[in-house]
């Protein structure tokens, strides 16, 4: 059983799945840096995103937990939650469903990563620099078009290096969501597009991730599970404070810096 390469993904994946700057981009680029098999650890990559996302349920159980009595209870705003995450789910879902082999086809383009990471950058500066006032605070005040409109927008990280939580954070900002709720929005809308995606991967590889003569197998998925859980908490908690003081731009940077650096690399390697 490999112990290192899995320690170090789930590292990876719980510092990058939540901020604007790709997960999935960053563990292409992980095992292309470190001269992984991306094939084999391709599964790996998308279960032990489950990790992170088990770090929003625990991060944020009271808001899940009100927004379950709520429901119970016919309260107007508990619903209102509920069907602003299922409405700007259902884009991912039936795109994703329907693109699932040609999206596989692209993790394995680290250079794309590269490209994308800096045109990403660009676009999170420009959007905050020219995106409209922001006035919708609270998840259950988002109108029901703008959530399938930043559904849409999380459609593009579909594109290894865009970044799932940069998109809808940057598609919500666009359309008028004040910052924090648009961060916390993409932090819930995760839960039910990453269990799906995990769900759709662990089908569709469910003879090799189980074989007996796998080299990464469930033992190496656990250890990454546990390691991007424990990241995410920490990281979670640390990118709220950062957006309420100095919004995107400093992701930004970083994605720019990261992207040149690794285009760089593989260049001339």
């Amino acid at each position: 059983m490999m112990i290192v390469q899995p320690i170090i993904l789930g590292i990876v994946e719980g510092l990058t799945e939540f901020l604007p700057v790709s997960s999935t981009g960053h563990l292409i680029l992980a095992g292309a840096l470190l001269g992984y098999d991306d094939k084999q650890w391709q599964v790996f990559d998308i279960v032990i995103q489950l990790g992170a996302i088990l770090a929003i349920v625990v991060l944020y159980w009271r808001t899940f937990w009100a927004v379950l009595m709520g429901m119970m209870h016919g309260t107007a705003g508990a619903w209102r939650f509920v069907r602003n995450i299922l409405l700007a789910f259902m884009p991912a879902a039936v795109i994703g469903f329907a693109l699932h082999k040609q999206i596989e086809k692209l993790l394995s383009k680290p250079e794309l990563v590269c490209y994308t990471l800096i045109l990403g950058g660009i676009a999170i500066l420009l959007i905050e620099k020219f995106a409209k006032r922001q006035h919708i605070v609270g998840v259950s005040a988002m109108p029901a078009g703008k959530t399938i409109g930043i559904g849409f927008f999380q459609c593009l990280a579909m594109i290894p290096g865009v970044s799932r939580s940069g998109a809808t954070i940057m598609g919500a900002l666009s359309l008028g969501v004040e910052r924090r709720t648009a961060a916390e929005f993409s932090f819930f809308l995760a839960v039910p597009t990453m269990v799906g995606a995990t769900v759709l991967e662990t089908v569709a590889n469910r003879h090799t991730l189980f074989a007996a003569h796998t080299a990464v197998g469930v033992p190496e998925i656990a250890i990454g599970f546990i390691t991007a859980f424990i990241v995410a908490i920490v990281v979670v908690k640390m990118f709220i404070s950062i957006v309420s003081k100095h919004g995107f731009a400093p992701f930004a940077i970083y994605r720019i810096l990261a992207g040149i650096g690794a285009l760089a690399w593989l260049m001339n390697k």
